[in-house]
């Protein structure tokens, strides 16, 4: 049933359905990611979830730096960091394994973490599960079957859901779905999928092993159209080998196991005796879509409910992630502070276009690793390895990750001759000392909206600050190592805004006094005071 049926069944509800501010369909990483964001603001949430506990198979098992920090804002980093595993990055091999680019990633990125990481899913989960545990605001229910998510013109969301003692309802202000690919979230909301034209069938095998594995701790993406594959060591013992199998290939059966160990000769010499343990063997298919929508009134899409992508440049889950930090903020400032409802409207105008940029970025590695035969495909192949030679360009592949954010209400990006506008863009992470002790910046910002200065805060800048309840500091009182000051220089600007998620969101140019497109924003955010208007420069106060 879709949201606009709700009012047909509105007369036969249970009056005594319990109100709940957010109901979360799924309890995924993004599904739980999202609770602990809303439970850190003070907003209750209830997680539907259909398994009675964590899903025991690994899938997920990469994440970037951008992710960690969004652990970090959940409160579990320190916790991911003892069962993560940095990797060296993504190399681009041929048919004959010989090295055609390498996409090096940092160990200290610009989030302050290493720039790719490496986890398994299972560990990942029970690690969120046991955090929300601790959070009063959010009960997780295990082992039931939504079966309809309903909203009318106006009044709560309506979810109905089954488990072994019957049909539950509940109302909500606001629904999130995180139920994946099949989600039936999306089906009520009336969303369809638009296919970005990404199709195959991969066999996806998880191994422990003792046995001497090469790997260079990165991940390898074999560029070969009659046996592409994708390799990667995940833990200790713990390795993935991804293959498209032709057709009429497989691994089962008698002669499977030979099979297997010709599949990973390149990378390991096993023999029947060996300890190679096949923890998981699983066939999927990879797809390439994304929801014509992602919201309708109170019901949003998140993760594999609002877009789907090939694994190969490991962004599937972080995609999601992301969907759960861009909204949870927003959500929890119009249902707490009785913030502009427009303010939603900006969780799919600034999450879906970045969605689609990963999405063509994994298929446009997948047609490297895949894209046919014969001359074209050869010259293909060539130019790329030439243009990866270029020192600059592996660099940059691994910032268009995170490019910036497009221009909106809560982006106010201008025109800057000369220089670099900081609007739209991540605020750097480095560590800090605050309150006489060493920690990461945004622990010490806290997860509001803040300012930060190069200069002590002019009066204007100072009463924009406290009209949104953001915190001021300067970059002098922060004791970092010189990267925020330069950063500021670096997008001549005095000062900036940043949104509790770290994107910033204006700036006041150097010498300009105030930031310059109140008018646009404040009213989004229902601001407690009237901000200044804008000033002539003037000596900072």
């Amino acid at each position: 049933m879709t949201a606009d049926q709700a009012g047909a069944r509105d007369d036969t509800a249970p009056r005594s359905a319990p109100n709940v501010p957010v109901v979360i369909v799924g309890a995924g990483p993004v599904g739980v990611t999202a609770a602990l964001l809303l439970a850190r603001r003070g907003v209750r949430s209830v997680v539907l979830e259909r398994h009675r506990d964590v899903y025991p198979l690994p899938r997920a098992v990469a994440t970037d730096d951008e992710v960690r920090r969004i652990l970090q804002a959940a409160g579990v980093h320190e916790e991911f960091a003892a069962l993560a595993r940095p990797a060296n990055g993504l190399r681009l091999l041929d048919a004959r394994h010989r090295l055609i680019a390498e996409f090096p990633r940092r160990p200290h990125g610009h989030h302050g973490f290493p720039q790719t990481s490496m986890f398994d899913q299972p560990e990942l989960e029970r690690l969120l599960r046991d955090a929300l545990a601790r959070r009063p605001e959010c009960e997780v229910r295990g082992g039931i079957e939504v079966t309809a998510v309903e909203q009318g013109a106006d009044g709560p969301v309506r979810v109905t859901y089954r488990d072994d003692e019957g049909e539950h309802l509940l109302r909500a202000d606001a629904v999130l779905g995180c139920d994946g690919a099949g989600s039936l979230t999306r089906e009520a909301i009336g969303a369809v999928w638009e296919d970005l034209r990404f199709e195959e069938s991969w066999t996806v095998i998880d191994v422990r092993t003792r046995a001497r594995v090469r790997s260079w701790e990165g991940v390898d993406q074999v560029c070969d159209p009659h046996r592409p594959a994708t390799f990667m060591r995940i833990g200790e013992d713990r390795y993935r080998w991804e293959f498209r199998l032709r057709e009429g290939e497989h691994l089962d059966g008698p002669d499977g196991r030979e099979h297997l160990r010709e599949l990973v000769a390149p990378w390991v010499d096993i023999s029947y005796g060996d300890d190679f343990q096949l923890i998981r063997q699983a066939q999927y298919t990879f797809r390439a879509r994304i929801a014509d929508r992602w919201r309708r009134g109170r019901v949003f899409l998140l993760g594999d409910a609002a877009h789907l992508t090939p694994p190969f440049i490991g962004q599937g889950l972080c995609a999601g992630m992301r969907d759960a930090y861009n909204l949870t903020w927003k959500l929890a400032r119009v249902l707490q502070d009785g913030a502009d409802e427009r303010l939603l409207d900006t969780y799919e105008s600034e999450r879906k276009p970045h969605a689609r940029h990963v999405i063509r970025l994994a298929v446009a590695t997948g047609w490297a690793m895949t894209g046919g035969q014969g001359g074209a495909a050869a010259i293909r192949r060539s130019l790329l390895a030439a243009a990866c030679r270029v020192p600059a360009l592996p660099a940059a592949a691994g910032h268009r990750l995170s490019p910036r954010a497009g221009r909106g209400p809560l982006v106010r990006r201008r025109v800057r001759p000369g220089g670099r506008d900081l609007a739209g863009t991540f605020c750097p992470q480095p560590w800090v000392t605050a309150d006489s002790r060493r920690t990461r910046l945004d622990d010490a910002l806290g997860d509001a909206f803040a300012v930060l200065a190069g200069a002590p805060l002019r009066p204007s800048v100072r009463a924009v600050a406290e009209g949104i309840g953001a915190r001021a500091v300067t970059t002098d009182s922060l004791g970092d190592d010189g990267t925020l000051a330069a950063w500021l220089r670096d997008g001549r600007a005095d000062a900036v805004l940043l949104r509790p998620d770290r994107i910033v969101l204006d700036t006041v140019p150097a010498g300009a006094g105030c930031f310059t497109d109140i008018a646009t924003w404040a009213p989004l955010l229902c601001t407690a005071r009237r901000p200044v208007p804008d000033e002539q420069p003037a000596r900072p106060a």
